[in-house]
């Protein structure tokens, strides 16, 4: 699963080391722990995402119920911060994909 938040995307798969983790990854740095402030997040042990971390998914869930229970707008690419053109940037690449594609 893809998670795209105001501050952080994510990619969360079954860790298939250990089946009562999800592995969370990330290209970008600071992206997990946004989310998961106390994850040990590892660099350079995977593929194509940079950053990783194991995490319970029971963790998972709840955090990502937590997210979703506390979202205060109305337009998710204006919730993106001033401060963060490249996100925003990138965000709005994937919206226009995604715009042509439901066409």
């Amino acid at each position: 699963m893809w998670l795209f938040t105001s501050k952080s995307f994510v990619s969360i798969v079954v860790d298939l080391t250990d089946d009562s983790k999800f592995l969370v990854r990330a290209r970008m740095p600071g992206d997990i722990e946004e989310l998961f402030p106390d994850a040990a997040v590892k660099k350079g042990e995977g593929t194509d995402y940079l950053y990783r971390a194991s995490i319970l998914k029971e963790d998972v869930a709840k955090r990502v119920n937590d997210y979703v229970m506390g979202m205060d707008y109305g337009n998710f690419k204006n919730s993106v911060p001033q401060d963060q053109d490249a996100r925003h940037d990138a965000y709005m690449e994937v919206w226009s994909v995604m715009h042509k594609y439901q066409s």
